[in-house]
């Protein structure tokens, strides 16, 4: 073995515990790393796998009502492949021992001979066989224990009809089975119902007809053009505009998942890559310095500088590449952990996870990264140092006196305290990068309580302040002002508030949005509108009342003439002006009064549904009734979306709390550690001169400590701003028009936050102060002035 090797083993060795607390942020920094973009590897994979597998189309449409004959003419659209026509409706569910309502979507099957679009996975069971046979969703299968041979009793367009589930299934079209106008999956109260077209047609009177197409492109087409032109050929039948994959409700959330993995990827990885690069650059600096003479000696006896300059880049490497295993395998293990979880929410028959060589060669990266980052300035001082020069010890620092004593504070402070505050006074660069080192531990913790105080706001905003109704009604199509008296008269039913929802398309300029405009009653206090600081906005007497984000979106401000093409009934295309924009945290829309949107539309005095105020001690009754009138299309029970969402939710959040505490535990088990060893290192020989003086051990081990202390509770106020400045990065990175994540940090995320950080540097205390306890007294005082 040669010299330098030797030498390598045992530099390794006297800094092993150093390099083990490098290691841990290592380990963190590669598996959080790994775990994201694995997940997200994973998710498009099986996404991209099975979109293709089982032919998930391109181009999607809702319609009134058109004949079959039409078909023929969709498949003459210049760049259209594959067509698929279909029909589906609304049903009620009635679930033996549930008293909620529960929705069904039912959709009609492809017959023999139509093209193959939109498959089912079969679970378990068959595809129907009879008319009364359905093929249901495995989320509500699950949720309900149901298998094939069960029966489902069901509300067809107002006749009760008993279903025989014939499989369980999953489709590439509902990987994330969602309710229209929800805002969370609720796998409990709204199901996919496939069944053949035949049965479906009949029972809501489409017989020779559909109300929804599906298509696929060639290669080389523009799907922006066979939009336009399939909403041409549409329009006479009620059409109300076709989108591509973008505006799927499957496709888009998924997608926003995918986007928070990048994101959550690159912030944490910058974060790790920062810690780990200071760690080695104190570290190896301190070594170089310590080590002068060691490399002079090595160059006088002709080694050259690149030589040894190498040696040190091998220790480094060493140091860093302990944990890059250990990383990949805890990444391997969350990921997995992870990749489970994503399974309750997107629906997939199976998932690709797997790691691949480039995820090697990026962990990989990132160990040599934050080396090279870190040890740079090192390496160039032991590469440049000319052997004359390093035989001489370095020349000791000038002291003077510090700012605390120039102050007069000294008086204040005893002996001890006023040598803890020299001592970080006289080294302000190293306490500095200590103190930014525990502050990010600290901002990381932080952060982490953002996900679960989010929630809580935005659930209390959107179903506190914005939304208060008990139940909501959504017809089937929009009906006259009787029906609202109909609902009224449901006995239990205390107040009913008209909505009318009908869906545009607003451009201002070249910029063009899809959604909705819900026409609210003039004073509305079960479906309020907020302004930006959250009070009631009250609705213009004319024009639109924008979300902010949407607002901003299509570069509208209050007073700008927007153009809207309503996409049904006429398709009328009118101006209105922006009378405000209002603040909504999921979904973005616009707002109008009811009355003025029936008004400029002329259609009469119409509605789509209703805001229902209902005691608990009814409300099953009410839904009941409900369950059986043929208007009824689907039926929401606000509390019940509230209470499965926190359900759902609540092993997401406790399982990135606790990633982000081990996260940060072990960069504050990092930087604690090794600047203790590094005050030890330095101070050695004067905490070996206080004991020879009379000193007792518990005095000198109080002057480390103190430092330790010191430092720490520096820390806790950059620590604090650095994570509400992680937060506001992180929620900016996460905005999209699905929904906005409020930046709100509670007491107790910045009490937990600094609690963690406290007992991590105890714990690194200890372990330094096991060392301060052995210290070989005679030796360190031989050591060479």
């Amino acid at each position: 073995m040669k010299a330098l090797h030797r030498k390598l083993l045992r530099d390794f060795w006297q800094l092993r515990g150093q390099s083990l607390a490098i290691a841990l942020v290592v380990i963190g920094g590669i598996a959080t790393m790994v775990m994201a973009v694995t997940n997200r590897d994973a998710l498009l994979q099986t996404r991209a796998s099975f979109y293709e597998s089982y032919h998930f189309a391109q181009v999607f449409a809702n319609l009134k009502r058109a004949p079959n004959s039409i078909e023929q003419e969709i498949r003459e659209i210049p760049g259209v492949d594959r067509v698929l026509t279909r029909v589906f409706a609304y049903v009620t569910i009635d679930m033996a021992d549930f008293d909620d309502a529960v929705t069904g979507l039912a959709i009609s099957l492809p017959e023999p001979g139509d093209d193959p679009l939109n498959n089912i996975y079969l679970r378990e069971g068959d595809l129907p066989s009879l008319p009364d046979e359905v093929v249901v969703g495995e989320a509500f299968a699950e949720a309900h224990g149901l298998h094939p041979g069960d029966t489902l009793p069901a509300n067809f367009n107002g006749r009760r009809q008993i279903l025989r589930i014939s499989g369980i299934g999953l489709s590439p079209e509902y990987i994330y089975q969602i309710r229209s106008g929800d805002m969370f999956p609720d796998f409990e109260r709204f199901s996919i119902l496939w069944m053949q077209k035949t049965a479906l047609s009949t029972a809501f009177d489409l017989e020779g007809a559909f109300n929804q197409v599906s298509l696929t492109l060639t290669h080389d087409s523009s799907a922006q053009s066979v939009i336009d032109r399939l909403d041409d050929v549409l329009k006479p039948y009620g059409g109300v505009g076709a989108h591509d994959r973008h505006l799927q409700m499957s496709h888009r959330f998924l997608d926003e998942e995918l986007k928070q993995l990048a994101t959550m990827t690159r912030l944490f990885s910058t974060i790790f890559l920062a810690v780990v690069a200071f760690l080695l650059s104190v570290v190896i600096g301190r070594l170089i310095g310590t080590q002068r003479e060691q490399i002079a000696v090595l160059k006088a006896f002709g080694y050259t500088r690149w030589q040894v300059s190498l040696h040190y880049v091998e220790l480094v490497l060493l140091m860093v590449s302990v944990g890059v295993l250990p990383g990949m395998v805890i990444g391997s293990w969350m990921g997995n952990g992870m990749a489970n979880m994503y399974m309750t929410f997107y629906r997939f028959p199976y998932l690709e996870w797997e790691i691949s060589p480039v995820v090697w060669l990026m962990a990989l990266a990132f160990a040599v990264s934050a080396g090279a980052l870190g040890t740079a300035q090192g390496l160039w001082r032991a590469f440049r140092l000319p052997p004359a020069e390093a035989m001489r010890p370095e020349a000791p620092p000038t002291f003077r006196r510090t700012l605390s004593e120039r102050l007069g504070l000294g008086h204040w402070l005893d002996a001890a305290a006023r040598m803890v505050l020299r001592n970080l006074e006289r080294r302000p660069l190293r306490s500095l990068f200590s103190i930014i080192g525990m502050g990010l531990s600290c901002g990381i913790l932080v952060m982490s309580s953002l996900q679960e105080n989010a929630i809580e706001e935005m659930l209390a905003v959107q179903f506190g302040l914005a939304l208060r109704d008990d139940l909501s009604v959504h017809f089937s199509d929009p009906r006259d002002r009787r029906t609202l008296h109909e609902l009224q008269s449901i006995e239990g039913v205390e107040a009913a508030e008209p909505f009318r929802t009908t869906a545009v398309k607003l451009r201002l300029g070249h910029r063009e949005y899809t959604t909705s405009i819900l026409g609210l009653e003039e004073r509305s206090d079960l479906r309020r509108v907020l302004d930006t600081r959250l009070r009631t906005e009250q609705l213009p007497e004319e024009g639109l009342l924008l979300t902010d984000y949407l607002a901003d979106d299509i570069g509208a401000k209050p007073g700008d003439m927007i153009e809207v093409e309503f996409m049904d009934g006429r398709r009328e295309h009118l101006e209105v002006p922006l009378a405000a924009t209002v603040t909504e945290y999921l979904g973005v829309g616009a707002y109008a009064r009811r009355d003025w949107l029936n008004r400029i539309r002329q259609d009469g005095d119409l509605l789509s549904g209703a805001y229902l105020r209902v005691p608990e001690v009814h409300q099953a009754r009410v839904v009941a009734d409900l369950r059986n009138r043929p208007l009824v299309a689907a039926v929401s029970d606000r509390q019940a979306s509230i209470d499965s969402f926190r359900d759902t939710m609540a092993e997401n959040i406790l399982a990135f709390t606790f990633v982000a505490t081990l996260m940060a535990a072990s960069i504050a088990a990092g930087v604690v550690y090794n600047s203790a060893r590094i005050i030890l290192s330095e101070r050695a020989r004067d905490l070996a001169s206080l004991r020879i003086l009379g000193y007792t051990r518990a005095e000198v081990r109080g002057l480390l400590l103190g430092e330790l202390a010191t430092l720490t509770l520096l820390a806790l106020l950059p620590g604090f701003g650095m994570g509400f400045g992680l937060s506001y990065l992180l929620v900016e990175g996460m905005q999209s028009d699905l929904y906005r994540i409020p930046l709100v940090i509670r007491p107790s995320g910045f009490a937990f936050a600094a609690t963690v950080l406290i007992v991590a540097s105890a714990a690194s205390a200890w372990l330094v102060l096991r060392r301060l306890d052995k210290l070989d007294l005679i030796a360190v005082l031989k050591t060479r002035e």
